[in-house]
């Protein structure tokens, strides 16, 4: 279980003050089981009409050191991890976001027994393989809406699904939880300037809540 936020500015900013404000968030919270948000953490920013990519195995908090690195951009997201499993901690290549072309992807949520058979070695991997698969005829609402149903339909089981995604435009997020609301529903923040789309609220932004089983496009 996992956090993530994307955020749009109209006007490049510095990340630096969110990725602070966020890294507190996860220094702080934990799961609704109690464990910590620091199996390492991903950052992924829209520069030269491109993503770049930095990923870490350190927890985000031991990581402040870097924030000041990153340059200004109108996209960025960050990911930290909470592995489900042992023997999948302190794999980099299991860090979010994930990128492929114009999309960057970010996951967090637990499905149980999915009869599907989809290439990836974790769950977030496979989601990700089923919706860069939709995106390729689809806009991004449409795929997220598509992956929603079909995983729906073939999980025994599915406590939630939260997907964050950009095309390099937008920022968009498709919210879905059958427990433990308090901890996997998902925020927005937008003014004229800024939009953000977190699993926690940070800083002093006043957040909004999305209804669950919805997709949110800023």
């Amino acid at each position: 279980m996992c956090r993530f936020l994307l955020a749009k500015s109209e006007n490049p900013i510095k990340p630096k003050t969110i990725l602070e404000q966020f890294s507190i968030m996860a220094q702080k919270n934990k799961t609704y089981d109690g464990d910590w948000q620091g199996d390492g953490w991903g950052f992924s920013w829209y520069e030269n009409s491109s993503w770049k990519l930095y990923r870490s195995i350190k927890p985000i908090w031991q990581d402040r050191s870097t924030f000041q690195n990153f340059p200004k951009t109108n996209l960025f997201s960050i990911h930290v991890r909470s592995a489900s499993f042992p023997h999948h901690k302190n794999n980099i290549q299991f860090n979010q976001p994930y990128l492929s072309n114009d999309y960057i992807f970010v996951f967090n949520g637990l499905l149980k027994k999915v009869s599907l058979s989809i290439p990836g070695k974790i769950g977030a991997e496979k989601i990700w393989f089923l919706l860069k698969k939709n995106l390729r005829s689809k806009k991004p609402s449409e795929a997220l809406e598509k992956v929603g149903d079909i995983l729906k339909k073939n999980s025994k089981e599915i406590q939630a699904l939260n997907i964050g995604l950009s095309d390099g435009k937008n920022i968009y997020t498709f919210s879905f939880f059958t427990k433990h609301p308090e901890y996997y529903k998902i925020r927005y923040f937008k003014v004229s300037s800024l939009s953000l789309i977190s699993s926690e609220p940070i800083g002093e932004y006043i957040f909004d809540t999305a209804d669950n089983n919805s997709i949110i496009c800023l």
